[in-house]
């Protein structure tokens, strides 16, 4: 599904991702860690064409990502605020959202019901714009507006941050359902390693830009995680 081959990206000459090869397959609920700086969020705008590669190419379903725009349709993030349209209120973004995927408004209505234990009273029907919300319902808009229109690939930079216990719970079980559907690639990138490892069927920790580990997730790998991190 998403293909990495030879890929960079330098400012100033200090390189800040380098990943040779990597492959995620699709289906793969991808699993990325690292400390700040490791490049995690790098290589998400890379493959959303937010930033271009100093070398080499990222493919998604055989397109290359800096020269077409035909992944878009399948393809959907939530990176961070700067995604939202701060003057929108909750339902508009939605309708809004809706709308560029081929939904009309009864068709994000139905999708938000699911919802609504996640939402916990605080999106919907309170009149607030979305630059007046906390960052944490902030963040529920973001990550449930990346999966209207049932998106094939679906990419999260650090979605638990913020987020209190219960949330990220729920979050968790949003997550696990899309990851038991064999159409949908995820994407998670997380500084919390316990969260990723339940969440994910498949781990890489980034370090200085480059692959450090790559794990299929076991009963020992969050204490592997730990001990690489703490070393």
């Amino acid at each position: 599904m998403i293909q990495v081959k030879n890929l960079s990206k330098s400012y100033n000459g200090t390189t800040v991702l380098n990943i040779n090869e990597l492959e995620i397959p699709k289906g793969q609920s991808f699993g990325l860690v690292g400390n700040n700086g490791a490049g995690k969020t790098t290589f998400f705008s890379l493959l959303l064409d937010l930033i271009q590669p100093s070398t080499g190419m990222i493919t998604s379903n055989s397109i290359q990502i800096n020269l077409s725009e035909k992944w878009k349709p399948f393809t959907s993030a939530f990176i961070d605020e700067s995604f939202l349209i701060g003057y929108l209120t909750p339902e508009e973004y939605f309708y809004f959202i809706g709308e560029l995927r081929g939904w009309n408004k009864a068709d994000v209505d139905s999708f938000l019901v699911k919802y609504e234990d996640f939402f916990n009273g605080e999106i919907l029907k309170n009149k607030k714009y979305l630059r007046d919300l906390s960052k944490g319902n902030s963040k529920k808009v973001g990550i449930v507006a990346a999966l209207i229109g049932e998106p094939e690939v679906v990419i999260l930079d650090e979605p638990f941050a913020n987020l209190d216990p219960t949330t990220q719970i729920r979050l968790k079980k949003i997550i696990k359902e899309l990851a038991d559907d064999p159409t949908v690639t995820i994407l998670v990138s997380s500084h919390d390693l316990q969260h990723t490892v339940e969440v994910s069927n498949r781990i890489v920790a980034l370090q200085k830009g480059e692959v450090v580990l790559d794990l299929v997730p076991s009963s020992e790998t969050l204490k592997e995680l730990e001990a690489f991190f703490a070393a």
